[in-house]
């Protein structure tokens, strides 16, 4: 059995779809949380992850924020999006019902570590197997025996903005594997500008580098 294991999506649902679409073999689904916010389709991507068969989802920090019904942190960026998306959103009991945490064989899956964003540099004392999401950046690290995966972000790669990062679990090979796509980044532009998204937003995603 294989396990798709995603991150950060963000509201972007043609980055979701395609990775769907490229991951029809798996029959397990576990998302990390962050479905919500930043992109134009929270509504529609939550759809998608409860439509999933087998699926477990995760609650990140904007499913708490679009619970508690505000933003708490301070950088204006992400205020803007988040007065742009939140107002139009529909599925608050849904995402109230997503849990904490998850296990699979011998890792434990959850948004992340005592709400820390950790960076493939950031240093870590690791008291288990871990795979996380939330810095929106794909890797592995290892220590104390232990190993840490963190998936990426589907929606809004801090890298590379058309990138889509994700995990693949084949639960026979006891195995990960760090997978990417490529995506249409202008199919999201365009919807934002129909919605009219100021220019702040707009120029977050069109100023971030592509592969």
């Amino acid at each position: 059995m294989k396990v798709l294991i995603y991150s950060d999506v963000h509201g972007n649902l043609p980055a979701f779809e395609k990775m769907i679409k490229k991951e029809k073999a798996c029959e397990k689904y576990i998302c990390l949380g962050d479905l919500v916010n930043y992109g134009p389709w929270s509504n529609e991507c939550v759809e998608l992850a409860i439509s999933l068969p087998n699926s477990t989802l995760i609650m990140g920090n904007h499913e708490e924020a679009f619970i508690n019904g505000f933003y708490p942190g301070t950088n204006p960026l992400v205020q803007d999006f988040f007065k742009m998306t939140y107002p139009s959103f529909q599925k608050k009991e849904i995402i109230s019902s997503f849990v904490t945490q998850t296990k699979l064989d011998t890792f434990i899956c959850t948004h992340t570590i005592n709400d820390n964003y950790i960076f493939p540099e950031t240093q870590v004392f690791l008291d288990n197997n871990y795979i996380i999401g939330h810095s929106h950046h794909q890797f592995k690290y290892s220590n104390n025996n232990f190993t840490l995966f963190n998936s990426g972000s589907v929606g809004q790669n801090r890298k590379f903005i058309n990138e889509i990062n994700y995990l693949v679990y084949d639960a026979d090979l006891k195995s990960v594997a760090m997978k990417s796509l490529i995506y249409d980044i202008d199919l999201v532009l365009n919807k934002m500008r129909q919605l009219s998204f100021p220019d702040y937003c707009l120029n977050y995603y069109k100023n971030k580098m592509r592969r």
